[in-house]
């Protein structure tokens, strides 16, 4: 059987920092040759015999998305989300990798359970997949025998964790951050802060705690403790830390945007919700934008947008993590935090270019390039000759509307019901392999198209 050939014809080729018109074609998995327009340059005919061709004039063509904290809840917390349907749904939303979070039913605290993750990924995921091994108080012999070259992190709770995962033992702490084979991602929020503000909100209104309550019990000043000790701590002991989900203005003060991300030890990520959302939105919102950290000021989110801009936020992430609408339509204490994001964040960052808040160069850019470059990825993130054909098509202009109907999470709902957004992803490719047209995801079980991915490390 002869190897297939897709030729992309025409298209807006966003690709480290350029816009350009190009024809690009890709043999197998992998991007084969790009022409751009402008030189003169065309394929002869047997260079694209038999080759699909795939008609872009005048839409984006980029790298797929590669999106660094996502909650699948597979195993055990399956009736939430599961990798198949999760990553479909990130195909939908141009998400062509994903890295995944380690507090699932068991926990993957362990190498033999951090690798049935990846057997299942295997199985039955559309696009490409990594999980981060979890780090708690007691299983430091197991965090240092994590692979760097196969697996994407390792993931530290420190001050706050909705399991048992959290890391406060100081001894332990000190340890991953000093001798963790890989990156280490952290959660940064104090308890004992939360804690106190948690009590005063249950004095002051019992169980109907206000949900406009939620970024001032989970606090600005309980992240910015928890995440400059983080960065103590690694600036110290050498760490390559990688702090997730910055929300608040203050500690954007901990970054550095003046160096070169291939300079950096210290990283720092930043979710849509925050660049989305503000405290303003709990009143129609409600649950739905419950996330820790929470949703905060518009200050704290024009901020973060500055720092996409400045270099002191590195990345772009989701955060996705769904709950049942039963589970979400709880008082503000038993309302679990989190919600789904996959399918929408892309989106959502590329209405912020027809706002001109961003152009669509930097949403690559912290979209894609820089998570491979933060993570040390193999062959990803950008639109090379010789890289893996992980590749994202959008109809700039095509608005469209998020409903019931077109919602792919598993869980049924989005914080982002009823918004019309400008463009649509009406193609994604993994692997060289069509797993969405813009309407319908298309790989069976995705087993042919998703690949665990590799680390250069």
């Amino acid at each position: 059987m002869a190897t297939k050939k897709t030729l992309f014809c025409g298209a807006h080729v966003v690709n480290e920092g350029r816009v350009v018109v190009g024809d690009v074609l890709v043999i197998g998995d992998r991007i084969a040759k790009i022409l751009e327009r402008n030189n003169g340059e065309v394929f002869n005919s047997v260079e694209v015999e038999d080759a699909e061709q795939v008609e872009a004039n005048g839409f984006w063509l980029m790298p797929g998305c590669i999106d660094d904290l996502v909650h699948f809840r597979e195993p055990g917390l399956t009736h939430k989300a599961e990798i198949r349907t999760e990553s479909a749904a990130a195909a939908a939303g141009g998400i062509t990798s994903f890295m995944e979070m380690p507090n699932t039913v068991p926990q993957a605290l362990t190498q033999r359970l951090l690798e049935d993750k990846y057997e299942r990924a295997d199985e039955v995921s559309a696009v490409n997949y990594s999980f981060f091994m979890g780090a708690s108080n007691g299983n430091i012999s197991e965090v240092l025998k994590t692979d760097p070259a196969r697996v994407c992190g390792v993931k530290v709770f420190m001050g706050s964790s909705t399991g048992d995962m959290l890391v406060d033992e100081e001894k332990v702490l000190e340890g991953i951050f000093k001798e963790s084979p890989t990156l280490v991602a952290t959660h940064c929020e104090e308890e004992s802060i939360i804690r106190a503000n948690h009590a005063k909100a249950r004095e002051r209104w019992g169980e109907n705690v206000p949900m406009d309550q939620h970024h001032l019990i989970r606090s600005a000043e309980a992240c910015y403790k928890s995440s400059s000790k983080a960065v103590e701590l690694a600036s110290r002991l050498g760490t390559r830390l990688h702090v997730l989900h910055i929300s608040t203005e203050k500690e954007l003060n901990l970054f550095d945007g003046s160096k070169p991300l291939s300079e950096k030890r210290i990283t720092a990520e930043a979710c849509i919700h925050h660049i989305w959302f503000t405290d303003a939105d709990y009143s129609q919102k409600g649950t739905y934008i419950k996330w820790n950290p929470a949703v905060k000021t518009l200050e704290d989110r024009e901020a973060i947008r500055a720092a996409l801009l400045d270099g002191r936020i590195d990345v772009i992430a989701t955060d996705h993590a769904p709950h049942s609408i039963e589970e979400k339509n709880g008082k503000y204490f038993s309302a679990p935090s989190g919600g789904p994001l996959v399918q929408h964040g892309l989106p959502a960052m590329l209405d912020l270019v027809h706002k001109g808040k961003i152009t669509v160069e930097r949403v690559v850019e912290l979209m894609s390039h820089r998570v491979a470059e933060c993570f040390k990825l193999s062959e990803r993130g950008y639109i090379r000759e010789g890289y893996k054909a992980d590749l994202v098509l959008v109809n700039p202009d095509a608005e469209w509307t998020v409903t019931g109907e077109n919602i792919m999470y598993k869980c049924g709902w989005s914080p982002f019901t009823g918004h019309k957004f400008k463009s649509h992803v009406v193609g994604t490719w993994v692997n060289g392999v069509r797993v969405w047209d813009g309407v319908n995801i298309l790989t069976k079980n995705g087993n042919h198209a998703g690949e665990r991915l590799k680390f250069n490390r």
